[in-house]
């Protein structure tokens, strides 16, 4: 054989370049055997004399034996992988075999490479190392390039071994296509696939057509005939899925599995899937009647995940230690498409780049690091990063007009929930002289479409209303002695003509803001302000008595214990709670008519969720905070307690969300002013679960009636059956009635202790 371009070689029988192409796989199955060959074959030859393979060429050398030229099919061995002769080191040949099967699907053939000399070898195979040691860890001698003995010139493919088959896997996924340069575009396949290769027929033959066979319903549980809703427990080792049946005040179990995660799970945005986190990557799970794995996403060591909101895309995020200890932590992000699995776009880089802007997540890392924007569309997608924020577009994964939108400073930005608009804040600059700002962009045209300057900032953050009609700034500024700040906001209706912005202060400017939280799909917002451990609680409308466009207060709750706000998914109802340090304490409060409908307690609660139809809300004591009394409580949305759930080493609870329904907004007011007609079949279903649950009490009592009957019952038997024995102890005395018996009252004195005791006296006292 003689080398063909590109590094593939051509046999007498191969004519021409199509026919190298289509003998190819053939060739590149005969190197796997060579591996396999030169691997086993040589391990018995030291195993039987200790020979290494460059002795053993070099004594073939000199006995004049061209190797090349042997056919090993004709040399007749003894049987037995041991050729007779029992090793001493048989149990780690063993071990070795076992690593070496194993190490096939971790193993990758990278064709397509340049043919070097052997001065340029290391240069080459450096690069290749650099390539694909970035992808996933490669075993110690795990990049082999071969050479023709006869040239010294590289065959041009190289093999090479990760530690795991995702790692392969991912690398093969990453780099077939990947351009060296102009003449070399990297053909990786694994090594396992040459087994298909091999059994391609040499005639074509059309394909199999089979039978359509639809897939699974992974909406199916959105057709529960109870209307319930599922939710994920973590607690220990296992990961439980339940109906919420607050009916019969208790949860329905789903799905149980011991270590289905390696760290935690979380729904995708409309509930479609459940994904766990693992070493080697992640995965999707779902189906219509049990929980099966749809799909792997190989990353490893993936820390985080994220969804984007129409569930097209996952997001995984790793950070990997560096060698120099100076040095910052390498980030590798990954956006998978989530039916297929394919990596879409990969993004690296230290942790710095990642870190502007935003909490931190892991190791500063702020998270998510890119933001979805376009509503359920998943079109577009941001980071923000130093000087820029640079915006991408799903359809190509590539940035917007191949450039970033220049913001000098930027440190933070959010998108619109609906619409491809985001706000972006800018600090002052220049030490006052330039000031602060809010820009809303439009996407894709960069369009500035509303700006406003700040002064004397100190602090901002921006909050968007759920359908994108509003967005809120609250803006912490420095009074004119800079020794202190205060607080307003400033209120943009984004759907009205020209974007109108209204400034908002509070009764007394110098509240500190504890917590903020729109109306879901409404126009009121909620504001705990003042000083712990007592604030107060505000609420406001965007819309006034006179519908003047003007923010308008509604009123304010003196004194609360609270930290957090919890606005119901479908608005009108809101919990005001005091979480972790301020005990769980809970007010059920209804903001249509400004009364609290309950309040209550779950001591030391630290998380709090309601269910996506805002029928129920489940709040928890994790142990991530705290050791004891750890589980979850269900109430229903006005403050009752369904039921209680205790669980040891509790750490997750998330409610499984639902998609968006798919009744118009007129359809939805329709059925909310005939809900009287509606919940007719409702309401019967619950006074029959109500009649069970009465008749099920009413069964419970008797049997604990009969279980006590049964009880006295025994004793009596036994009583009678020790009669006799009674009447002996009592010498004969029959009765066991009481009234037969005579009570008699006996004096008895018994003398204690008698003492003399002398008394002197004088003469003439008597």
């Amino acid at each position: 054989m003689e080398p063909c371009g590109e590094g593939r070689r051509r046999n007498d029988a191969c004519q021409s370049e199509v026919a190298c192409k289509m003998v190819a796989p053939f060739l590149a199955a005969q190197r796997v055997q060579i591996i396999v060959n030169e691997r086993k074959p040589y391990k018995r030859f030291l195993a039987m004399g200790e020979i290494s393979l460059t002795e053993l060429e070099a004594r073939a050398a000199a006995s004049g034996i061209d190797l090349s030229l042997i056919d090993i099919d004709s040399i007749k061995l003894p049987p037995g992988d041991d050729f007779g002769v029992i090793s001493d080191d048989e149990d780690i040949y063993q071990e070795e075999q076992m690593d070496f099967d194993y190490g096939l699907g971790n193993t990758i053939v990278v064709d397509n490479l340049p043919v070097v000399p052997k001065e340029k070898f290391d240069k080459l195979e450096g690069v290749i190392n650099k390539i694909y040691s970035q992808i996933g860890v490669i075993k110690e001698d795990g990049l082999w390039m071969p050479v023709d003995p006869g040239t010294q010139r590289t065959l041009g493919y190289c093999f090479i071994e990760y530690n795991t088959p995702q790692e392969a896997e991912l690398a093969k996924e990453k780099t077939n296509g990947y351009k060296l340069d102009r003449a070399h575009v990297f053909a990786v396949n694994m090594i396992e696939d040459f087994n298909r290769f091999m059994k391609v027929p040499d005639e074509w033959a059309p394909p199999e057509i089979r039978p359509y066979v639809p897939g699974e319903n992974l909406q199916h549980w959105l057709t529960d005939e109870k209307a319930r809703d599922q939710f994920v427990i973590r607690a220990g080792s296992d990961t439980e899925v339940f109906w919420n049946d607050a009916r019969h005040l208790k949860p329905d179990p789903v799905y149980k599995r011991a270590y289905w995660t390696e760290s935690f799970v979380q729904w995708s945005p409309l509930g479609t899937y459940l994904a766990t986190v693992h070493r080697q990557g992640a995965a999707v799970w779902g189906g219509s009647s049990a929980f099966n794995r749809l799909m792997r996403y190989a990353h490893p060591q993936v820390k985080l995940i994220d969804f984007s909101p129409g569930e097209k895309y996952l997001v995984t995020y790793s950070s990997h230690e560096p060698s120099n200890p100076r040095d910052a932590n390498r980030v590798v992000i990954n956006i998978f498409d989530v039916r297929t699995g394919k990596v879409m776009r990969d993004f690296k880089g230290s942790a710095d780049e990642f870190s502007i802007g935003g909490a931190g997540g892991v190791a500063g890392v702020s998270w998510p690091v890119f933001r979805w924007g376009g509503g359920k569309d998943d079109k577009y997608f941001a980071k923000i990063g130093k000087n820029m924020i640079s915006v991408y577009e799903t359809e190509t994964f590539s940035l917007v007009d191949k450039k970033s939108l220049k913001a000098e400073n930027v440190l933070d930005f959010i998108w619109s929930p609906t619409d491809p608009i985001f706000a972006l804040f800018v600090p002052e600059l220049g030490g006052g002289n330039q000031p602060a700002r809010v820009s809303l962009i439009q996407i894709p045209g960069k369009e500035e479409l509303r700006q406003k300057n700040l002064f004397s900032v100190s602090d901002c953050k921006m909050y968007w209303q759920s359908n994108g009609d509003y967005l809120a700034v609250k803006v912490d500024r420095y009074t004119k002695t800079k020794k202190s700040t205060y607080t307003g906001f400033e209120l943009f209706r984004i759907k009205e003509r020209d974007i109108p912005i209204e400034v908002l202060e509070l009764d007394n400017k110098n509240d500190k803001i504890i917590a903020f939280a729109w109306e879901p799909k409404g126009h009121r917002f909620a504001v705990v302000h003042g000083d712990s451990p007592r604030p107060d609680v505000s609420f406001y409308s965007m819309r006034s008595a006179h519908n003047t466009g003007r923010v308008s207060k509604l009123t304010t709750l003196k004194g609360k214990q609270a930290n957090a706000l919890f606005w119901s998914p479908s608005g009108h109802y809101l919990i005001i709670a005091g979480l972790k340090g301020f005990n769980g304490q809970l007010e059920f409060y209804n903001v249509d008519e400004l009364e609290t409908m309950a309040t209550a307690e779950h001591f030391m609660a630290t998380d709090i969720e309601w269910d996506p139809t805002g029928r129920y809300v489940a709040t928890s004591v994790t142990s991530v905070h705290h050791d004891m009394e750890n589980g979850f409580n269900i109430w229903s949305f006005n403050g009752k307690l369904l039921y209680r759930t205790l669980k040891d080493h509790f750490f997750q609870f998330l409610w499984r969300p639902r998609p968006p329904s798919f009744l118009s907004p007129e359809k939805e007011e329709e059925i909310a002013k005939n809900l009287k007609k509606y919940s007719k079949k409702y309401e019967a279903e619950d006074q029959d679960v109500s009649l069970q649950l009465s008749e099920q009490d009413r069964e419970k009592r008797r049997m604990l009636k009969d279980e006590w009957e049964k009880w006295v019952n025994e004793w009596k038997l036994l009583h009678e059956e020790e009669k006799l024995q009674r009447q002996a102890l009592r010498d004969g005395e029959a009765s066991d009635e009481e009234e037969e018996y005579e009570a008699k009252e006996v004096e008895v004195e018994e003398l204690l202790d008698v003492s003399e005791e002398i008394l002197s006296f004088e003469y003439g006292q008597e």
